[in-house]
């Protein structure tokens, strides 16, 4: 079995395995709903490669968070949310060489599935996450934007079959991880913020060996706000107090 589809079923092994877990520590039943937005920076890996820069595109969607077990300190869940996004590549084509500018918009669903492990205050206060998981997508629209006047060559390594050549491989797998910061509130829901990176583990083309391209695989740094609401709480959770340090004064004057 190819390695990186190991590693993808894996993953998706483990999430799968966090509300079986539950049992283990302090029960919950928290469902939590809401949307998010942002800005991604993606740029597409190829072999041979081509020169680009990361392209920004916006990304925005909805999230449902299932929160299952708090085991020690650690709030486990499951969080997936179902997210446009603004995928694609620009070029880093030299002016020295050439005058043409080119990138290209490619318009995802995408529906990343993570485990969520987060500390703080549960209900009012501080969390900080990390977020690991598999995702999936896929690309339903694409534009090419050429520069007016094209010449379409030369290019320091003459590779051009990407011009003219439609997204191949629709349907897109990857691994996406990294951090959440949230701050909860007693009525007015949550805020957060998350930071994270997916890595690609499909092609967009198709890749044997009569084809152009051996790789060609999307990788993204994705930035997003998003706000939250407690649809169902466990009751009784109630977050534990602060201990308050005692200065030297108030003990020596016990």
């Amino acid at each position: 079995m190819n390695p990186s589809r190991l590693l993808l079923i894996t993953l998706m092994m483990w999430t799968a395995t966090v509300p079986m877990k539950a049992q283990v520590g302090e029960l919950r039943n928290d469902l939590t709903v809401g949307v998010n937005g942002g800005y991604l920076l993606n740029r597409t890996s190829f072999d041979p490669t081509i020169k680009k820069v990361y392209k920004g595109g916006e990304t925005f969607g909805v999230t449902i968070r299932y929160t299952c077990e708090k085991y020690f300190a650690a709030i486990c869940a499951i969080q997936a949310e179902i997210n446009y996004a603004n995928m694609g590549w620009k070029e880093d084509i030299d002016p020295e060489l050439s005058s043409d500018t080119y990138y290209r918009d490619m318009r995802y669903i995408q529906m990343p599935i993570f485990a969520r492990l987060s500390w703080g205050r549960e209900r009012k206060g501080f969390l900080f996450g990390l977020l690991i998981g598999p995702q999936i997508g896929y690309c339903f629209s694409e534009t090419e934007h050429y520069s007016d006047p094209w010449v379409g060559s030369p290019r320091p390594n003459k590779v051009t079959q990407q011009y003219g050549k439609g997204v191949e491989r629709r349907f897109e797998y990857g691994i996406s991880g990294g951090l959440s910061f949230e701050i909860g509130t007693k009525k007015a829901g949550r805020f957060v913020l998350e930071g994270y990176y997916f890595y690609g583990l499909s092609d967009i083309f198709n890749n044997s060996k009569k084809d152009p391209f051996g790789r060609s695989a999307n990788g993204a740094i994705i930035i997003k706000a998003g706000y939250l609401y407690d649809v169902i709480r466990t009751k009784g959770v109630v977050d534990k107090p602060r201990k308050r340090k005692r200065n030297k004064a108030s003990i020596l004057g016990q």
